[in-house]
């Protein structure tokens, strides 16, 4: 029997930019009013988000002008950069190990194109080994991280004794835009905030956590309701209003499945660490569980402080969830394109 696979390390980072929600609503309308007719109708959502401050790649005076795919690959390449090296670093700071020492490295990221991917523009700044398995991953959206996680655990659990490196980096930002502009669109730019998380991984004993199981659920016809549209100048977001209510309805029966594969149900579930994709789904979230209002508060606290950084945002709640002492047992939720439920299941060590 592998052993099992122990979380040794985990770090966020964020770029140094600060959104405060009151100055994005004022820059919004400013921008918007005249753009979308219906800007009046939605601008309550800038109060009613749940969000007090986020990171931004750029300071908001940079979104004040057009900008076209090339302008936003250069930022998205110099920023996601950046951000991979300073996760990285952390984390492997954290578990007492170097970049020469990380044997596979797993790039979680749907916010730009690099090709180059992202860990290879970061190998020599990180000192990677030549011989590092690189293994780059888009489209998953907000589910990248648990499903990053369930990912790198398996690629653990595969090669006993490596080191894995989990680096999930999404600049969301970069996809404010100006034109066809949509109701999804105008929530975006009262969500959307960049980020970066990594974690360590590898088959064996210590770290603060182990990955006992990882399990999706795909909803059929369900494309519509979360991803990109590829416009002119970058992405254009798609958010379907139904998606609070469709975890309310749907994502019960998904998790029993996800666990009960697992030999476990949700009653044996200490703590579940969700991805805030916002208030009203935090809500569904908790409805659907069968918490008590206000369990997720570690989810709200993300969200007010960060906002919605899409893949990397439930690692943040895991941090913070962590660092206040993990339970006997965790279960990692994300909601993502597909449309997708993703879990990760966590035991103590």
């Amino acid at each position: 029997m592998p052993p099992p696979v122990a979380l040794l390390a985990l770090s966020t980072a964020s770029p140094p930019n600060i959104l405060h929600q009151d100055e994005v609503a004022v820059a919004a309308r400013s921008l918007l009013q005249d753009r979308f007719p219906g800007f009046d109708r939605m601008a309550p959502v800038f109060s009613t988000a749940g969000i007090n401050t986020r990171q931004s790649a750029m300071p908001i005076a940079w979104f004040f002008e057009p900008r076209g795919w090339p302008e936003r690959t250069e930022v998205y390449l110099q920023v996601a950069v950046d951000l991979f090296v300073k996760a990285a670093d952390k984390a492997l700071a954290e578990a007492g190990l170097t970049g020469a020492e990380v044997d596979t490295i797993v790039t979680v990221s749907s916010t730009g194109i690099a090709t180059p991917s992202l860990e290879a523009r970061a190998m020599e700044r990180l000192g990677f080994r030549p011989d590092a398995a690189r293994v780059p991953v888009f489209g998953l959206g907000c589910a990248g991280g648990t499903t990053g996680l369930g990912l790198a655990g398996k690629l653990a659990r595969a090669t006993p004794g490596q080191v894995v490196l989990l680096v999930v980096v999404e600049l969301c930002t970069l996809s404010f835009r100006m034109d066809n502009l949509s109701k999804a669109d105008i929530v975006a730019t009262a969500l959307f905030g960049d980020g970066a998380a990594a974690c360590v991984l590898r088959a064996g004993e210590g770290g603060f956590a182990r990955i006992e199981g990882a399990a999706e659920h795909t909803w059929p016809d369900t494309l519509n309701i979360m991803g990109w549209r590829v416009g002119g100048s970058g992405f254009g977001v798609i958010f379907d209003r139904a998606i609070p209510p469709f975890a309310r309805t749907h994502l019960r029966p998904a998790v029993d499945a996800m666990l009960t594969a697992q030999g476990l149900e949700v009653g044996d579930v200490d703590r579940f660490v969700c991805h805030p994709g916002g208030v009203k789904v935090i809500d569904a979230l908790e409805g659907a569980l069968a918490l008590k209002v206000g369990d997720l508060d570690h989810e709200r606290a993300v969200l007010a402080e960060h906002g919605n950084m899409s893949a990397p945002t439930v690692l943040y709640v895991l941090d913070r969830v962590r660092r206040e002492g993990l339970p006997t047992t965790s279960v990692l939720i994300a909601l993502g394109p597909g449309f997708t439920a993703s879990s990760v299941t966590l035991g103590a060590p």
